[in-house]
């Protein structure tokens, strides 16, 4: 039998569902639809717009490696063993989701750009794709924000005649050896930058709109409860998420103490106005730079889904669960409170339970993921 959704008269292919993005999140939902019976290119298929496995892991910048970054839970089914810490994560990473998807067959369609989800006819969703166009009774969005670097705007930022850039096109410290480089951004990637930077530029400077907030001591499952549930209360209310890390502060880590000791992260209040030379501030103090360094987050890219008019007017998609408010066939994982990794897999399996009502199919049990 062909397992591949066939095209009608109008060149649409039909499936039960659509996962767009084969992150954490996406492939956590490809498992579970496997799982309960679905198969890849006959019930549901996995479009993603990266060149190449690995999610956002496989932009990250060579000196990330994998002992640096903040935990990665194993995707369900299939344990991530062996890594080496001195390996940068995005190969890590990288070749563990290529293994996963071979392991489970999940056939992701890659590079396929999705361009709009609007509604199609007969109760489903139309997604509108560079490799064509598919009609769809539910849909998975698990997109995350990787694509949506959040810019902020100040006076003056495009006088500047030195170079500006973004974590997302953040290239490692060796490109700044010798620059005079402020780093605007008081979270774990403006302070690993920082740390980074510090050690082969000229003199570096750290500008956050907070004063940060350090954490002592291990996060324990009751902290990290409370702050999922404070992002979740977010979505809940349809405001754009923020992200966990936000609401955790900074672990006081040994390489972060010594960074406070010597004066790497002294940090200042956020400038008012950028000059062709620098930044300044309202007292009339200013810095010289070659290099801005933009570590302020990324928003979620949820562009495509538009044309659902999903937004609340707070700005953000109300959530319950994984289940947009406003449409029950769509469902967002890696979102707000399930934008960390283990986050992103339980909302894969609760939002494969959830479509598996929404198409009135015999219902089938799912296994508890283990948690260690």
């Amino acid at each position: 039998m062909n397992d591949f959704a066939v095209e009608n008269e109008q060149g649409v292919r039909d499936v039960d569902v659509v996962v767009i993005g084969a992150g954490q999140a996406g492939l956590s939902a490809a498992y579970h639809l496997r799982r309960t019976g679905l198969l890849p290119d006959r019930d549901f298929v996995v479009l993603d717009h990266a060149p190449r496995p690995g999610g956002a892991w496989q932009f990250r910048w060579p000196s990330l490696t994998y002992g640096k970054v903040h935990g990665m839970h194993a995707l369900p089914g299939m344990e991530l063993t062996g890594a080496d810490d001195g390996r940068p994560s995005s190969e890590v990473i990288g070749a563990y989701f290529t293994a996963y998807e071979t392991r489970f067959d999940l056939r992701v369609h890659r590079p396929v750009e999705v361009s709009a989800v609007r509604e199609g006819e007969g109760g489903r969703l139309r997604v509108e794709t560079s490799e064509g166009t598919y009609a769809t009774r539910a849909l998975i969005n698990a997109t995350g924000t990787w694509d949506r670097p959040f810019w902020p705007r100040y006076p003056g930022q495009e006088t500047f005649r030195g170079r500006q850039l973004h974590t997302a096109n953040y290239p490692g410290p060796e490109e700044f050896a010798g620059q005079r480089v402020i780093v605007v951004g008081g979270g774990a990637s403006g302070t690993q930058h920082l740390m980074e930077i510090a050690e082969v530029a000229a003199e570096t400077t750290w500008v956050t709109r907070r004063e940060p907030v350090y954490r002592e001591g291990p996060f324990g499952e009751t902290a990290g409860r409370e702050a999922v549930a404070l992002v979740e209360e977010r979505v809940r209310k349809g405001l754009p998420p923020q992200s966990v890390v936000s609401v955790t502060g900074l672990p006081l880590t040994p390489a972060i103490r010594d960074a406070r000791e010597r004066g790497v992260l002294d940090r200042n209040p956020m400038f008012d106005r950028i000059t062709p030379t620098g930044v300044a501030w309202a007292d009339g103090r200013t810095v010289d730079a070659d290099v801005i360094l933009w570590a302020t987050g990324f928003r979620a890219a949820i562009d495509h889904l538009a044309p659902l008019r999903l937004r609340e007017p707070g700005g953000g998609i109300q959530v319950e669960g994984t289940r947009a408010v406003r449409d029950e066939r769509v469902h967002l994982v890696g979102y707000g409170p399930s934008a960390s990794t283990i986050g992103a897999n339980r909302a894969g399996r609760a939002a494969v339970t959830a479509i598996r009502r929404l198409l009135a199919r015999e219902p089938v049990a799912v296994p508890e993921l283990s948690v260690p």
